[in-house]
């Protein structure tokens, strides 16, 4: 069975999503590897180390994904300039693609793969159960990305984290608020405590706290009930408008206080909560910073700009995009095991079975057989759909 790793061609993309660790596996399993020329080379990662592990390098992208019966990926499919076609036009019909696929708004990517009979799964929508651990992309890429934050807020301001008595006089500890406490957040207090920061971190799910202090953090609670913060999934949810306010409020007075403020709220499919509103910007520090790494979903911040950083009230903002990219060499490494890891489970012996009575294959199976067959996927697509007039 081949599988192909073509070389991403989406802006700012520097990971691939095999290495010479998991090439040399996949030969091992029976499978065989084309790699496209250079694919990893913005990951360090060499033609030649692919080669040694036993990969076949290829230099024409239509012949790669022309002949694959297995398409491994860390970005969805795009147009590709350089053959003036996109890459689900040159994919053989009946392919398995895998890859990010922000399928729950890239409603053209996904009707384009249904027509051409795809069998897509999303790594981001592997369920987080205990037994698809090894193969959770975006924890993964969330924990580099929580690291790569906290060294952009440290490079922007304009003093430093840790507490520091010299002869000079002493130098008092940054203030750090994290919002949100999953695995971009908690790896974000962890990197900022590691800097010698005084860190706090807000989550509208009580289960968090015990993580947090385990890091050395302070955790600012938020009065709710008991099942109002949290989906039965483990992600957060959007809260009542009621209960937004109050976060809102608790929010501002813990702001004012901050240095560096990092936002990683994010709902799975919804537009990303504002959190750091313009009056909370107004009464800030001058010279605070603030990372949004949601900035690709709207922000958590009222002034943020995807891809931008940009100067408000005094106040830096930083639309933090794709971080995890920004680290590619360890990135692919990770992406690559987990990759492996889920082929492992989807291809025992060589052959890909689709079994959807399988809860990992279930969740993560976007479009199968000429259809979208993930029901929270085709939901979400119906409710984008415009009316026909």
């Amino acid at each position: 069975m081949l599988i192909a790793v073509p070389k991403e061609i989406f802006s700012g993309e520097q990971r691939v999503a095999a290495t010479p660790t998991t090439v040399r596996r996949f030969v091992k399993k029976g499978f065989e590897v084309w790699v496209e020329s250079d694919a990893g080379l913005a990951a360090n990662i060499t033609n030649s180390a692919l080669e040694a592990a036993g990969a076949k390098i290829i230099s024409d992208t239509t012949r790669l994904y022309g002949n694959a019966e297995i398409i491994i990926k860390v970005q969805h499919p795009s147009f590709n300039k350089g053959l003036d076609k996109h890459e689900i036009d040159i994919m053989k019909s009946g392919a398995v693609l895998i890859a990010l696929l922000q399928p729950l708004t890239a409603i053209k990517t996904i009707e384009q793969l249904t027509a051409k009979n795809i069998s897509a799964f999303s790594l981001e929508l592997i369920p987080r159960i205990t037994r698809a651990q090894q193969m959770d992309v975006l924890s993964s890429m969330s924990s580099l990305a929580g690291y790569k934050a906290v060294l952009l807020a440290a490079a922007a301001l304009g003093k430093i984290f840790p507490m520091m008595t010299t002869a000079a006089g002493t130098l008092h500890p940054a203030k750090i608020l994290i919002l949100g406490a999953g695995v971009a957040g908690l790896q974000a207090i962890a990197t900022a405590k590691r800097l010698g920061a005084v860190v706090e971190a807000f989550d509208t799910r009580p289960a968090v706290k015990e993580q947090v202090e385990s890091l050395g953090a302070t955790f600012v609670s938020l009065e709710l009930n008991a099942d109002e913060g949290e989906a039965a999934s483990g992600y957060a949810k959007v809260l009542s408008e009621a209960a937004h306010q109050k976060e809102v409020a608790l929010i501002h007075e813990r702001a004012v206080q901050a240095d560096v403020i990092i936002t990683t709220a994010l709902i799975p499919g919804k537009k990303a909560p504002v959190l750091i509103t313009n009056e909370m910007l107004k009464a800030m520090k001058k010279g605070a910073v603030v990372v949004d790494m949601a900035a690709e979903q709207g922000g958590n911040c009222a002034q943020s700009e995807a891809g931008k950083e940009v100067d408000i009230e005094g106040v830096t903002i930083i639309g933090a995009v794709n971080l995890a990219a920004t680290i590619p060499e360890h990135a692919s490494q990770m992406f690559a095991n987990n990759m492996f890891n889920f082929i492992k489970h989807l291809c025992p012996d060589l052959t890909c079975k689709i079994d959807q009575n399988d809860e990992i294959t279930l969740g993560s199976l976007v479009t199968h057989a000429g259809q979208i067959v993930n029901e929270v996927v085709k939901s979400a697509h119906e409710a984008l759909k415009v009316p026909e007039e």
